[in-house]
């Protein structure tokens, strides 16, 4: 089935293939520049750091209903207490192995995550992923990723505890959560957008999290984006998108959107309950967040541990 003409007239509107060049395969990260990392230390006012992450488990929130992913990642020992040497008193070591998802757990999508119409971004052919991984636009290409960052929560600008599910978040959901914050979304920036569906999973119900229908960004968020040159966004759930889709003859249209036309990162199963209180709290909606993902060479996603520092 073709795509529908308002899906093409969006791409052509946060397309930004050749931006940075020809051979780029950063896409909007190269938005985060010296003068913006200057700025994003200077929002540190108290040093009070808050992880992000999920833990990396057998318990974690893929419940294997995604296609081609095996689920959580698994952890086994291969060596327990081997000994050095004779000497009862000398060192031992043990060690282990994980076989895991890329996109287990708390992670970003590589650009190289998704394609259409034979493309990924900048233009680069699908094919330039193969049984080899991502040739073009791989996790890896990434680097560091430090920047301002910004709690969006539309859930407490709602006024609810969690977003309710299938609820696509609008560009005014994104325009009404940046009004608490007080705080003007500036080139460079990472977002996150928080919509309580992370209490989820914290609170045990992992199913619910993992499966069914899900709150996420709507079709028009991407173009909102784009506008305010944003570096990347992250969110509390799963799919990051809204689940079910809003249309029938278009699935993941942000995913195509924001990683292919626009290559901005996308992550997900952020942790942004304790920061969210925080930031209630205060006022303060902007820290230094630290946010790195992994460089698994050709990885078409990375796992990650980030910390916003306020």
């Amino acid at each position: 089935m073709p795509l529908p003409p308002e899906f093409h007239e969006l791409a052509k509107k946060v397309n930004n293939w050749g931006r940075w060049g020809a051979d780029d395969e950063r896409g909007t990260l190269n938005l985060i520049t010296d003068e913006v990392v200057r700025r994003a230390a200077a929002s540190i006012r108290t040093g009070r750091r808050f992880s992000l992450a999920i833990p990396l488990g057998e318990d974690g929130p893929m419940m294997g209903n995604v296609p081609g992913r095996p689920g959580n990642p698994v952890r086994r020992m291969t060596t327990l207490h081997f000994e050095m040497s004779k000497n009862p008193d000398a060192a031992k070591f043990s060690d282990d192995v994980v076989t895991m998802s890329l996109q287990s757990a708390t992670h970003w999508d590589s650009l190289a995550h998704y394609s259409y119409m034979g493309k990924i971004y900048n233009g680069f052919p699908a094919e330039s992923t193969d049984e080899n991984g991502a040739a073009r636009c791989g996790i890896d290409k990434v680097g560091s990723l430090v920047s301002r960052g910004v709690l969006l929560d539309v859930a407490r600008a709602k006024s609810v505890e969690r977003l309710d599910p299938g609820y696509a978040i609008t560009p005014g959901d994104l325009d009404a959560a940046a009004k608490p914050a007080d705080v003007s979304i500036e080139s460079g920036d990472v977002l996150l957008v928080r919509t309580g569906n992370m209490g989820l999973f914290l609170s045990g119900e992992r199913a619910q999290y993992g499966t069914g229908n899900q709150p996420g960004f709507g079709m028009e968020c991407p173009l909102w984006f784009h506008e305010r040159d944003v570096a990347a966004v992250a969110t509390d759930t799963l799919a990051f998108e809204v689940w079910p889709p809003e249309r029938k003859d278009i699935l993941f249209p942000v995913h195509l959107l924001d990683l292919i036309e626009m290559g901005m990162q996308q992550g997900q199963n952020f942790n942004l309950e304790e920061l969210s209180a925080a930031c209630a709290e205060d006022g303060r909606y902007d820290f230094f967040l630290s946010a790195t993902p992994e460089p698994f060479a050709r990885g078409l996603g990375g796992p990650v541990a980030p910390v916003a520092i306020r």
